[in-house]
């Protein structure tokens, strides 16, 4: 008997493992139908939760315990590693580890996605979006391109292919709002000066992630950069948004208010989610990301009178989906061959964080902002990576346009760049008040 159990493999193992948790979940609700969705969402949420409040409690980004959490659940973990069958890395997406169902995991992701940017779009109106300062509008762009020109360049020469390099140079060129966010409040500076200009750049920043998104879609689609594709992806994307600042905000929030009047919170709900994945939808019939069409739906209902409520309203889903997202994210990433990148990750990571603080300063000298204000505002946008910069590279992976180590890569970076946001914040602060004092 011993000289069988001995024998077992690591296949029989997670059989085993699998045979025990199914006839377990079986005997406390047998009315219910098991599958893996319905396990995956469980462990998902019930895992999810732990971690994520371990990491608040350690006072670091909820996303980055979204992804820690999704690494230690998902198939491609090294933690499963002692019980993938003999056949080797091949065989991980038969279904090793706790979540199982890959189709489902990417469902979930782009789900959240969606969502994600529909209730961004609800935080921009179309008078905030007019309303940003053109100081916001240059120093975001000039330090976004520039970030992305040299990222390509260094990532190309470094040997990554073209479209490795054009996606991983757009994800690192744009920094996290929710990291950048939470950071400025928890530090009580959501209201100074140098704070109101971050957010306008970040807001900036967050539009052309959009198009961005749309644009290098359609690109890797055609498989080069032409001319004439970045012109067609230019116009249509312009006819879009153009469409829905002057004929949809006209059409839309008049009718999302008349939903609204029937005073039932549920049809509003059902009307708000309609319009997001509608939207969604037309834009990705009109050869567009969903991600674009789901940001200029929550435009729109922004518009409405009735923004605040909807926004109320969908954001408990978008909360769900959202951690769905990251932890499906962090579950489909392929963690264990990241020793392999480990030099790639630190060059991309002092290559992005050194270009985006640059650029920002170039910005800031461009549109003459203060010293002071300027060196906050570089330092507080250098680092952090996060929420566009894995939708971007997952753009990339789900149309195979990409190699599938950038998806572990991207992770990886956004763990450590949101880990050191906080310090190079309080490191301009101290060579701030250093210049500061000899000026003096």
């Amino acid at each position: 008997m011993e000289h069988l159990l001995l024998q077992l493999d690591s296949s029989g193992i997670h059989s085993s493992l699998n045979n025990t948790v199914n006839s377990l979940i079986e005997q406390i609700t047998p009315e219910l139908p098991h599958t893996s969705f319905v396990t995956d969402l469980a462990f998902i949420m019930i895992i999810g939760a732990v971690v994520t409040l371990a990491f608040f409690k350690i006072k670091q980004p909820l996303i980055i315990g979204y992804l820690f959490a999704g690494m230690l659940l998902g198939p491609l973990s090294p933690v499963w590693s002692w019980i993938l069958p003999d056949g080797g890395p091949s065989q991980i997406l038969e279904g090793v580890g706790i979540l199982s169902d890959i189709s489902a995991l990417n469902l979930f992701a782009e789900i959240g996605v969606i969502l994600l940017l529909f209730v961004i779009g609800i935080e921009f109106p179309y008078a905030k979006i007019k309303s940003i300062g053109r100081e916001a509008v240059g120093i975001g762009s000039v330090g976004l391109f520039s970030t992305m020109g040299i990222v390509y360049y260094v990532a190309s020469a470094i040997g990554l292919e073209f479209m490795d390099a054009l996606f991983i140079a757009a994800a690192l060129s744009v920094s996290s709002t929710a990291i950048i966010v939470k950071l400025l409040e928890e530090m009580g500076r959501i209201n100074k000066e140098s704070s109101i200009l971050v957010l306008g750049i970040l807001i900036v920043e967050d539009i052309i992630a959009v198009i961005l998104i749309s644009s290098l879609q359609s690109v890797a689609l055609v498989g080069t950069v032409s001319i004439e594709s970045v012109i067609v992806i230019v116009i249509v994307a312009t006819g879009l948004i153009v469409g829905t600042f002057t004929i949809g905000t006209r059409v839309i929030p008049p009718l999302i208010d008349r939903i609204a009047a029937a005073e039932h919170r549920e049809i509003l709900l059902l009307g708000v989610l309609g319009l997001c994945f509608g939207y969604a939808l037309f834009a990705n019939i009109v050869g567009l990301s969903v991600a674009i069409g789901a940001f200029l739906a929550g435009v729109l209902v922004a518009e409405s009178k009735s923004a605040e409520v909807a926004k109320l309203l969908s954001s408990p889903i978008k909360d769900m989906f959202v951690a769905i997202f990251f932890i499906s994210v962090g579950a489909l990433m392929d963690v264990s061959e990241l020793e392999n990148y480990v030099p790639l990750a630190i060059a991309l990571i002092g290559v992005s964080v050194g270009m985006k603080f640059g650029g920002n300063m170039l910005g800031n000298i461009i549109f003459r902002q203060k010293r002071g204000k300027a060196l906050r505002s570089g330092f507080t946008l250098a680092a952090p990576r996060g929420e566009f910069s894995i939708v971007i590279v997952k753009v990339g992976i789900d149309i195979g346009a990409v190699s599938v180590f950038l998806f572990p890569l991207i992770g990886i970076i956004s763990i450590i760049t949101a880990f050191i946001s906080p310090l190079l914040i309080k490191s301009g602060d101290k060579i701030i008040a250093k210049l500061e004092k000899e000026h003096v």
